[in-house]
């Protein structure tokens, strides 16, 4: 999974896709890089992040939507907690609906993601974008954290989502510790794949990189970091990753098939 964020205050690209021409572009290269999907998201949820109104938020998403869908078979995915935006999303072309909030942002997010009966993302996240990191605390943050989206899950197909349609997401990052809740979690995911749903990993270019490589590293010096978090994923058993640098993703994934198919992969 691609990732196009057409905010002006991104952590990792800050605001170079702001506009939709070049987000558009931006996309475009994802495909041709090798995404699968693509998550569109018009609006920061970095910590600190201010938060931003519907109608922006949709002058921001749509057009790029609407350029790109259908193409190469690509899907798409809307990353967003509003309900309102999803709506004009999905009906735009994505089919999928990418919540940071696990559905928990709005009473109608719930029979809202029935209703369209897209693919529905429950990402984890302790507190909310602005304040999540201020002191987040777990005692066994692998065993709370997959605790939280079962309950979410079950939520989502009490409300009428097709379990079929569930994807967990571990919220690397959201409301977790640089290293004392990230690194466990990553090591833990294997609890999370064992609920049964398709997990997707999100750890590119993550501040907790930094922090085990000197606390200096900027988001866009993480890559090493960033396919070593997607390999560990991919161990794991998740069924996809989300990252922002897709052409060195897909080739590491490719050797490490490769790998441990003991040679037997294709080219």
């Amino acid at each position: 999974m691609g990732v196009v964020n057409v905010t002006p205050d991104s952590f990792s690209e800050a605001g170079r896709f702001r506009e939709p021409a070049a987000a558009i572009a931006h996309a475009r290269s994802l495909i041709a890089d090798g995404a699968d999907m693509l998550d569109i998201g018009g609006e920061s949820t970095r910590p600190g992040a201010d938060p931003v109104g519907v109608e922006e938020e949709l002058a921001r998403v749509l057009p790029v939507i609407e350029a790109i869908r259908g193409e190469n078979g690509v899907s798409i995915s809307i990353d967003t907690m509003k309900p309102q935006v999803a709506r004009a999303a999905i009906a735009a072309g994505a089919s999928m609906w990418n919540d940071v909030t696990a559905l928990g942002y709005s009473p109608e997010s719930l029979p809202l993601a029935a209703e369209l009966g897209c693919d529905v993302v429950l990402m984890h996240m302790q507190g909310e974008p602005r304040s999540m990191q201020a002191d987040p605390r777990y005692e066994d943050v692998a065993g709370e954290v997959a605790e939280a989206l079962a309950a979410r899950a079950e939520a989502a197909m009490a409300a009428g989502v097709r379990r079929e349609a569930i994807w967990l997401d571990p919220g690397i990052g959201f409301g977790k510790h640089m290293t004392r809740h990230n690194l466990p979690l990553l090591a833990g995911l294997d609890r999370l794949v064992g609920l049964g749903f398709p997990v997707l990993l999100g750890v590119s270019r993550k501040s907790f990189i930094s922090a085990l490589d000197g606390g200096e590293r900027g988001p866009r010096e993480r890559l090493g970091g960033s396919l070593a978090g997607a390999l560990a994923g991919a161990a794991a058993g998740v069924a996809a990753v989300r990252v922002h640098d897709v052409r060195e993703t897909v080739q590491a994934l490719n050797v490490w098939r490769a790998i441990t198919d003991r040679g037997i992969a294709g080219p």
